[in-house]
């Protein structure tokens, strides 16, 4: 099973799929965003070479996500790559995750419906301002703005997680990732009898 998903090319620039130039500038800042944020919940502080690591993670992270087959797509705001990173993935249910996800905190269970007219009725869970915990320093530790997407398809689940650098701002961008949850569905390749070409099945046709 593979993830599609019709990302507005207006508001949103793919990740998934955008080798050399193309796209560099802005995985290089989501990329730092999403390390800051990182250091942050842990108490962390920056260190020296940052920019250096988000530079090296941004050229690596499209040839990862080509190796996931489509079960991974990552999108970031294209007016403002800091601002928000969206990451889609389909995992198989396993009885493992199922149980993981049910010892997850009590503030995940403060979840509202969310239709999608592909993958139907799933679940939205939006924490524009999350808990702050103690981090392992002993201090205060603010983990980001963030809302998630999870449906349960009985075998996968479909999950669209949005994390943002900056509380004040987060919400300005939640019409846009309805939109764009709205859009994801599976797609289901299977071989074309009698030859070696695949037929690519989308729920939407």
């Amino acid at each position: 099973m593979r993830l599609r998903a019709d990302a507005d090319p207006t508001r949103w620039v793919p990740v998934t799929g955008s080798f050399g130039l193309r796209g560099r500038r802005h995985r290089k800042r989501a990329i730092g965003m999403l390390l800051s944020q990182a250091n942050a919940a842990l108490g962390a502080t920056p260190r020296p070479g940052g920019a250096f690591a988000a530079w090296a993670m941004s050229q690596a992270a499209p040839a990862l996500l080509r190796k996931a087959e489509g079960r991974v797509l990552v999108w970031v705001w294209k007016d403002d790559p800091e601002l928000v990173v969206a990451l889609a993935q389909v995992q198989q249910a396993t009885p493992q995750l199922r149980t993981a996800r049910a010892m997850m905190p009590m503030e995940y269970d403060d979840t509202e419906d969310f239709r999608s007219p592909y993958l139907g009725m799933g679940e939205k869970l939006a924490m524009p301002l999350p808990p702050v915990r103690a981090s392992a320093g002993g201090g205060a530790a603010a983990a980001p703005p963030s809302t998630t997407y999870t449906w349960d398809t009985g075998d996968t689940f479909v999950t669209l997680t949005a994390v943002g650098g900056d509380r004040e701002r987060f919400g300005t961008v939640a019409a846009s990732l309805d939109e764009l949850a709205r859009t994801l569905r599976l797609v289901s390749d299977l071989p074309v009898s009698g030859s070696g070409d695949v037929l690519r099945l989308d729920p939407s046709s």
